[in-house]
């Protein structure tokens, strides 16, 4: 059996996360692999509810702290419910967010400290990180007018933030590249879909390849 590989998928509102997974997805299993598709925070019913609480629109007073806090939580639950048994599987995991989300959005663009943050998910992970992360890197004000142009798309408290928070986001996620460069790779997203899958499927076999 083969080992099984934990990639993560990060980036700003509306830089195609999620149709990306799906597709990802479809064209691995139709290798032959077995894939399990998540997201965070949710992926499992407990993760979800806090999900629902954290993303509520009516909770704009929400303090950053709690907001790290519960972000955790969920991440503690969905990791040893859903996805280090699916690994253990041999499993490949796309999970659309994990701690990078954290360290950019509360730890830099919120202002707690990434250090501060990352303490908090330490405790929560166990040091289980990634094998790979794809960061798609977007301009915030391209992201924001794909998500006003997505119906069906949810609209939550994230969403509400000023462009300038997405902005601070956005150069959080650079830092870390620079802090994690064997672990994190920027993909252009503001490509087109066929380009962005071409170019990410062939990062996701590469790596493949070499734990075969």
């Amino acid at each position: 059996m083969n080992r099984g590989l934990f990639i993560t998928f990060e980036g700003g509102e509306g830089s195609g996360k999620s149709t990306l997974i799906e597709a990802l997805a479809n064209t691995l299993i139709s290798k032959g692999r077995s894939v399990v598709t998540t997201r965070e925070p949710g992926g499992i019913p407990i993760a979800e509810k806090i999900r629902e609480v954290i993303l509520d629109r009516s909770h704009t007073s929400m303090d950053a702290r709690t907001e790290a806090l519960l972000y955790a939580a969920a991440r503690r639950q969905h990791l040893v419910e859903k996805v280090i048994p699916a690994i253990e599987a041999g499993s490949i995991v796309l999970c659309d967010r994990f701690i990078d989300s954290s360290l950019a959005y509360q730890g830099y663009a919120r202002g707690l400290g990434m250090d501060e943050v990352w303490a908090i998910n330490l405790f929560a992970i166990q040091e289980r990180m990634p094998d790979l992360t794809l960061f798609l890197d977007l301009e915030p004000s391209a992201g924001l007018a794909r998500i006003a142009k997505a119906a069906e798309r949810e609209v939550n408290r994230l969403d509400l933030e000023k462009l300038e928070f997405h902005e601070r986001v956005r150069t959080g996620y650079e830092m870390l590249l620079e802090r994690h460069p064997n672990r994190i790779e920027r993909i252009n997203a503001d490509q087109t879909r066929d380009k962005v899958f071409s170019q990410v499927l062939s990062i996701i076999e590469a790596r493949l390849a070499g734990i075969a």
